[in-house]
């Protein structure tokens, strides 16, 4: 979806200003977010990619004026509602008042660090051999759908070379509304700088993307 989130290219935000010897959490309530969002994520209610769908269908005026971890509480408000851990009117009381959903799993204080380390793998097996190989030149979609995608709005319709193929991973634009993982080849596709930003570019720079088959067509 064209949300805020997605800003490659955008102008008017400002450079990117890097934080010298930025803290990992700048308030302990970001350490807090950051655990109930593990904590709940390992319910197994929803996916990654919903996860990421919840956050990047926040209002604009709410998204750009949130920091990092309150996008993520905002968006978890969402995801606990739609699935029925928690009610609108709980949330407002801030205590348990129905009995609400139970987690298909609870994610216990002392495997926190085993499952972290192991983290939750998205590439799998696809029977079909690679539409493309390294050297084809590909145009991306020009598509803007309303639902999730990973394709950057700024490589949309846009000619770049298949730079290296990879292996078959998760489709998120499915994953993230609940109908399959539908896995996938992706392709590291590389882009002339001048073919994303015009004649203005910088003629030496060129930017490359992951990008799943569905996304490709041939040049």
């Amino acid at each position: 979806m064209n949300g805020p989130h997605d800003l490659g290219g955008q102008m008017g935000f400002g450079p990117v200003a890097p934080e010298l010897d930025e803290p990992v959490f700048h308030a302990e309530w970001e350490r807090r977010a950051l655990g109930v969002t593990i904590a709940t994520g390992a319910m197994g209610a929803w996916t990654l990619d919903e996860s990421r769908h919840a956050r990047e269908s926040l209002h604009p005026a709410i998204y750009y004026s949130a920091s990092y971890y309150e996008i993520w509480i905002r968006a978890l408000e969402v995801l606990l509602e739609r699935h029925g851990f928690v009610a609108d009117d709980e949330r407002e009381a801030g205590h348990r008042i129905w009995p609400g959903v139970k987690p298909i799993r609870v994610l216990a204080a002392s495997d926190v660090t085993a499952v972290l380390a192991r983290g939750a793998r998205c590439d799998r097996a696809v029977t079909t051999e690679p539409k493309f190989k390294a050297g084809d030149k590909v145009r991306t979609i020009n598509e803007h759908p309303e639902g999730h995608t990973r394709l950057p709005r700024y490589a949309r319709g846009k000619i770049g070379v298949i730079a290296a193929v990879r292996e078959g991973f998760v489709f998120p634009d499915s994953n993230a509304h609940g109908k399959g993982e539908n896995p996938q080849h992706v392709y590291t596709v590389c882009f002339d700088g001048r073919e994303l930003w015009g004649q203005a570019a910088d003629p030496a720079l060129t930017v490359s993307i992951d990008a799943w088959e569905s996304y490709l067509e041939p040049a």
